[in-house]
């Protein structure tokens, strides 16, 4: 009899991979994520399906690619009862329970998960079916503001010890804690299901802006934060958007400041993981025994390029860090094979010993298992060592090895960065005839997925397009 294994998926929201003592920052306390990587499977190169919050995170679960799955845009959410990686491990008999973020705004708040704890909770109205216009129309602001400008948000950079992304994590550490307790002991009624596997979420909101720390947090980053400064914008229509200008009406102290309250929700969050893990020690686990998964939705800019906040194809804001724990099963080691978020589908089910489910555009998910056994010869061999991320429906990423190309639709130019020559980003290789056969060959993939054939890449809506061509 298959004994399934339990799992703890840590999550954050926009937390670039660099702001990470094990990735070598020597300013940000991250003691808990640190000894998970130096004990687990560290993903160096584990990249965002879409570099924006709702699409990232619904392509995640879905185990597709944003286009394949319909959810590319902000406000878009999965359609009820789509297939994600909770469904299926609920239909396996797996306790799911999420606390806190999942960034769902339609009418199936749940996607799969059995028990949820979280504030986010709540339907957009444009899903609410058969709305009255007119009476929805009475309550409009005039103004509506989804969030500050990017140079208000900095300004506004603060110490609060009791801001309301404070108080959300603090309620999702809190359900997360209840839960355990309940499940693994629960005094009150003996009705305690340790024997039964479960899957338990716990995602939070930082270190998404506002730029907002305790005060302790802030005081103890402030004068040791390098913030970006004086930063070259790069010159593309797209790239170049959202910069903030120093000395521009933003003064370096503010930068300072933004910068330190960033690392100071990241030191916050460090805590909250680890005040998850005493729990499940508190009761008993071993959490050796225990599948344990740390990632982001996608990055933060911080000022790089000039620039904050996501949406872009940057290392910064398209990269996330990727670690996943089982020291019962895999030893740790350092993988730098380009993979994606959207494979956490096919690993999870992998590692529990589930099968696939058949769904109707297929998945855009491999299994990391071989990855994490050291063996990248299938990897590079199928798959080209690719990773793929988008955004909107024009916007494309496609990454081979080193070298990362970025189509814009017909109205943008293309990009071509090489990370090996050019690790920063700041030059576009797009015209080197050292790139150009391999140039066709990232435009023929474009096509393959949907885009578009021809140098502009305008995305052709009418193709008879399903996945990203994996074997699902």
């Amino acid at each position: 009899m298959i004994t399934r294994p339990n799992i703890l998926f840590l999550m954050s929201d926009e937390h670039r991979p660099d702001v990470t003592g094990y990735e070598g920052n020597t300013v940000i306390r991250t003691p808990v994520l640190d000894e998970l990587a130096r004990t687990g499977v560290v993903f160096r190169n584990a990249y965002t399906p879409s570099p924006i919050c709702i699409p990232g995170r619904q392509a995640m679960m879905a185990g597709q690619l944003p286009k394949t799955c319909g959810c590319r845009h902000f406000g878009q959410d999965l359609p009820p009862h789509h297939p994600t990686f909770a469904q299926r491990f609920s239909q396996w008999a797996y306790a799911t329970v999420c606390c806190g973020k999942l960034h769902h705004v339609g009418r199936d708040q749940m996607q799969g998960w059995t028990q949820r704890f979280a504030a986010d909770m709540f339907v957009n109205e444009a899903f609410i079916p058969h709305r009255n216009e007119a009476e929805f129309a009475r309550y409009r602001l005039d103004n509506p503001r989804w969030k500050w400008p990017d140079d208000m948000e900095i300004h506004r950079a603060r110490p609060d010890d009791d801001s309301r992304n404070q108080r959300f994590d603090n309620r999702v550490t809190q359900a997360a804690c209840d839960f355990i307790e309940d499940f693994f002991v629960d005094f009150t009624y003996d009705r305690a299901t340790p024997q039964r596997p479960v899957l338990l979420k716990a995602s939070y909101l930082q270190p998404h802006y506002p730029y907002v720390s305790t005060r302790d947090r802030l005081n103890f980053y402030f004068n040791r934060v390098q913030p970006f400064e004086s930063e070259p914008v790069f010159d593309h229509p797209f790239l170049g958007q959202r910069q903030v200008e120093v000395g521009g009406g933003t003064t370096p102290r503010e930068i300072r400041r933004a910068t330190a309250a960033y690392y100071g929700m990241i030191d916050h969050l460090d805590t909250h993981c680890g005040t998850v893990l005493d729990a499940l020690r508190a009761v008993g686990q071993d959490l050796d025994d225990w599948i344990i998964i740390y990632t982001s939705d996608h990055g933060e800019m911080l000022g790089e390029h000039g620039v904050w906040e996501k949406q872009k194809f940057f290392e910064a804001s398209a990269r996330v860090p990727l670690i996943i724990r089982w020291p019962r099963r895999f030893a740790p080691r350092v993988v730098e094979e380009n993979v994606n978020l959207c494979d956490l589908f096919a690993t999870l089910c992998d590692l529990a010993e589930i099968p696939l489910p058949e769904t109707p555009r297929g998945l855009d998910s491999r299994s990391l298992v071989p990855l994490m056994q050291g063996d990248s010869r299938e990897w590079r061999r199928k798959w080209r060592n690719e990773t793929i991320s988008q955004f909107g429906a024009h916007n494309l990423m496609i990454k081979w090895d080193h070298l990362k190309y970025q189509s814009y639709g017909p109205a943008m130019p293309e990009v071509l960065f090489d990370l090996r020559r050019d690790p920063c980003e700041r030059v576009c290789f797009l015209g080197d005839p050292d790139y150009a056969e391999v140039l066709g060959e990232f435009r023929r993939r474009r096509a393959e997925l949907g885009y578009g054939s021809g140098e502009q890449g305008a995305p052709d809506e009418g193709a008879d397009y399903r996945n990203a061509g994996y074997g699902r």
